[in-house]
């Protein structure tokens, strides 16, 4: 049991610093203050384990990293929701301990309360948009990749598979980032030029890595180009559809 206690003593003060990181990157001024708040409960977790242990334990580093890492390319939301998603699983081995301490258990089950409350009040702006980037993502998956497949049969060369698939997806990207402008100011949307900014930049991040592969085989390994562009396709949409599950708690999404 000592073992557990000394694992999750070390795992707040992770997410203590990890929190501190988090707060200090954000503008905002209300996310920013959250964010302190529950930095600030993780190390008073961290002394209520400390009590037992009367050890000081050192944060991991690595996962300090490597969660900072996703905080800036999923964003704050999707990085707290899996923190506390992976700290909620493992906890259970712990509660099975507790039983014994309902007093310990009690305490613990206040904090968690608290804690959800506080991230339950983040807003992240991406979030807002999450409609817009999926039809960018759609759009593109579905139209660049019948386009580039077709490509590859017709010129069975890297290179001009490539630069057609470059020119038709700045194209698209234009074209889907104005009509989805149109479509929401005709909503009387207040914020329609930058619901189509994020539809355009999913749009034209999709056609980058469609692309990659035929940039970087040589020009005759153009099916090998195509198999890894089908490979990719796969990975965005399960990355993207586990990255809704986790910051906005659903299932998954239909791209």
């Amino acid at each position: 049991m000592l073992t557990i206690i000394e694992k999750f003593q070390q795992q707040e003060l992770t997410d203590h610093h990890i929190y501190l990181r988090l707060a200090r990157k954000e503008k905002n001024l209300e996310n920013k203050e959250i964010l302190n708040h529950i930095a600030l409960d993780e190390l008073t977790h961290y002394g209520i384990w400390k009590e037992y242990t009367k050890k000081d334990l050192p944060a991991n580093k690595i996962r300090i990293f490597l969660y900072s890492l996703l905080s800036l390319v999923f964003g704050f939301t999707f990085t707290i929701k899996l923190m506390e998603k992976n700290e909620y699983q493992g906890g259970h081995q712990l509660h099975d301990y507790l039983k014994e301490y309902p007093k310990i258990k009690e305490i613990i089950k206040e904090e968690e309360e608290h804690e959800n409350a506080l991230i339950a009040m983040l807003n992240e702006e991406r979030l807002n948009y999450v409609g817009s980037i999926v039809l960018g993502l759609n759009d593109a998956l579905v139209e660049l990749t019948g386009t580039i497949a077709g490509l590859t049969f017709a010129f069975s060369n890297n290179q001009l598979v490539a630069l057609s698939g470059i020119i038709t997806g700045i194209a698209a990207t234009l074209s889907m980032a104005a009509s989805n402008y149109l479509a929401q100011k005709a909503e009387g949307n207040t914020d329609a030029f930058k619901s189509s900014l994020y539809t355009g930049i999913a749009y034209l991040i999709t056609v980058v890595l469609l692309v990659i592969p035929y940039l970087v085989l040589p020009n005759n390994m153009y099916l090998q180009a195509l198999l890894i562009m089908i490979a990719i396709v796969i990975m965005i949409i399960l990355i993207f559809n586990y990255y809704i599950s986790i910051a906005k708690e659903m299932l998954g999404i239909d791209l």
